[in-house]
């Protein structure tokens, strides 16, 4: 694992910083030593993300994450269209000045820059664009699935940057705390900084090909581990109008249950404050007829509630819908085993 600092300059703790959100909440491929938020210099990383510190301080500069053991710089913003944010090169050239590696999800690659690739030459680093890596992956469907043994449940959510990776990685391992064979499928850049071996970013590849990389991913995973459960991180959301995800996840994974993620606080999409989120019901609706299956549960986004309302939200829902509803940033290990049937 190498020491990293994250930059979330102005966005940590937002959907913008979910890459840093998710990072400091889990990673196998990183130790994180430190986040660069100027805006939230001093405090603990995971205080600002969930009022539980986890020693991971926020600072101001590369410099700060360098004296703290830092080698590689961690782009974690998740901008609208993927572009670097023009107060982001100044952290970038700096740490490309000091010898430092380059980790990037955006859609704009910081290789493909003239001035970021010069420096790295220069100073020897390395520049990894995690997108550049599936690209050119054209892996056709086969109908493999079929062969999966597994059950397979997707995380699906009625917004995009909700937390559903959030989610599958939560219910992956406290399945696995209890001795339960379970894994995940990423589907996005932050799962594969995270470390899950079986990730596949599909907003980089071309569409055609979508289908058998999320195919080869989930039949890769049940051949590899022989999983009883796997979870499979959505993305987007199915009535998203800039990032319609799902319809590709249960065409080519063929899911036997559906965690929907919901913000009961969220009122309007992502990124489009004129957009109204519809009801949950449309939205349950909408993907057991997709999908031939059933939502088997609710996960909540708990964003600018208090614990209270979050308690009075899973009654309410659990009464309405008469499946369990849970906080997956305070997972009860008896709920997850619920969810799968133990």
């Amino acid at each position: 694992m190498d020491n990293a600092v994250v930059l979330a300059e102005g966005v940590f703790g937002s959907t913008y910083g979910k890459t840093a959100n998710g990072l400091v909440r889990f990673t196998r491929r990183f130790r994180v030593v430190a986040v660069i938020d100027s805006t939230k210099a001093g405090n603990d990383a995971g205080a600002v993300l969930s009022g539980k510190a986890n020693g991971i301080p926020i600072v101001s500069t590369v410099e700060e994450g360098i004296r703290l053991g830092a080698r590689t710089l961690v782009v974690g913003v998740a901008t609208d269209g993927g572009y670097i944010p023009e107060e982001y090169r100044k952290f970038i050239s700096g740490a490309l000045e000091h010898g430092m590696n380059i980790v990037s999800g955006l859609h704009e690659f910081i290789s493909d820059d003239p001035e970021f690739s010069a420096l790295a030459a220069k100073y020897g680093s390395y520049i990894t664009d995690v997108r550049k890596l599936f690209r050119d992956i054209k892996p056709p469907y086969t109908g493999e699935i079929r062969e999966v043994r597994a059950l397979k449940i997707a995380v699906l959510g009625t917004d995009s940057a909700i937390g559903k990776r959030t989610t599958a990685v939560n219910l992956t391992n406290a399945l696995r705390d209890k001795g339960i064979r379970a894994t995940m499928v990423g589907t996005g850049q932050t799962a594969w900084m995270q470390g899950f071996k079986h990730t596949v970013v599909v907003d980089s590849m071309i569409n055609d090909f979508i289908p058998g990389g999320l195919e080869g991913m989930t039949v890769e995973a049940w051949r590899e581990e022989n999983p009883e459960v796997i979870f499979i991180e959505g993305q987007g959301s199915v009535l998203h109008p800039a990032y319609p995800g799902s319809f590709e996840i249960i065409g080519a994974c063929r899911p036997d249950g559906i965690i929907l993620q919901h913000a009961p606080k969220r009122k309007f999409f992502d990124g489009f404050p004129d957009i109204p989120i519809p009801d949950l019901q449309k939205y349950m609706d909408i993907l057991e007829l997709l999908s031939g299956r059933k939502v088997i549960a609710i996960s909540l986004n708990r964003e600018g509630m208090t614990d209270e309302e979050v308690t009075n939200e899973i009654t309410s829902l659990e009464s309405r819908f008469n499946i369990p509803v849970f906080d997956p940033l305070n997972l009860n290990p008896e709920i997850a085993l619920n969810i799968v049937g133990h």
